[in-house]
């Protein structure tokens, strides 16, 4: 139980891979506010962490709206104790050419996806400065945030923002004791990403591990940079991408030339 006596809040952990990393952080022993858009998800992953016996609270949350982002903080202080962990994983997507994307779908990508993990963090670290204890702040971008991707516009510049967000954000939270840092996931199977087999075999031909990854191996990265074990990593962007970054051309040379 690496992180008991731990709290955690988890935005977007309803489903998918928040849901994943609500459920590992619990296991490893954190008490976690299970937040979501979505009450009905929400309350779902929370009654069933509760059903295994880990501690657990479902909150609905709007993660962009600043206020909202400051009662999930209080929540999870009133119903466990000193908030120790945020992951600001919540997250939307769409596959929109640049020239055919509207304004409004563009800021409302990321109005969720940046503007939420901004709010979101700075709500948690605000009182994790106030406690004096440090803690841990994990944010979730992507690979669409590192490389140029057709039809990942909004997406991928949201993403990419939550990276400099992380760095930005650990150098100025090193003095309190925060560790801020990231996962970057590469394709993972999850409902919003159901490929097709022509969008499927573009991500593996570009990718050293030819198949997608579970969202309990994303929730895996998350929860190394919550431990202890990670106490001296602060700033990074950890991808968990089967290669994905690594990766150049890639062909069989049996197949000549």
């Amino acid at each position: 139980m690496i992180l008991a006596g731990d709290v955690a809040l988890v935005t977007g952990g309803g489903a998918g891979i928040g849901e994943a990393i609500a459920h590992r952080l619990a296991r490893d022993g954190a008490a976690v506010l299970v937040a979501d858009l979505m009450a009905e998800r929400a309350e779902r992953v929370a009654v069933e962490l509760r059903a295994a016996g880990l501690r657990a609270a479902p909150f609905t949350l709007d993660v962009a709206e600043e206020q909202q982002a400051a009662a999930a903080v209080a929540a999870a202080e009133a119903e466990f104790g000193p908030l120790r962990i945020a992951v600001c994983n919540a997250g939307i997507t769409d596959r929109v050419p640049a020239l055919e994307m509207s304004r409004r779908d563009f800021e409302r990508i990321l109005r969720t996806n940046l503007t939420g993990c901004f709010v979101t963090a700075q709500a948690a670290a605000r009182t994790m400065v106030r406690h004096g204890k440090g803690g841990r702040i994990v944010t979730t971008s992507s690979v669409s945030g590192q490389f140029g991707g057709t039809g990942r516009v909004a997406y991928g510049a949201s993403k990419a923002g939550i990276i400099s967000l992380t760095q930005v954000l650990a150098m100025e939270l090193a003095q309190h004791g925060i560790l801020v840092n990231c996962v970057a996931p590469g394709p993972t199977q999850v409902a919003r990403t159901a490929h097709g087999p022509k969008q499927r075999a573009a991500f593996l031909n570009h990718m050293a591990l030819q198949r997608y990854a579970t969202p309990a191996e994303i929730a895996a990265g998350v929860a190394f940079l919550c431990s202890d074990d990670a106490g001296f990593v602060t700033g990074h962007v950890l991808n968990v991408d089967g290669g994905f970054a690594a990766a150049g051309v890639l062909y069989d040379p049996a197949d000549g030339p």
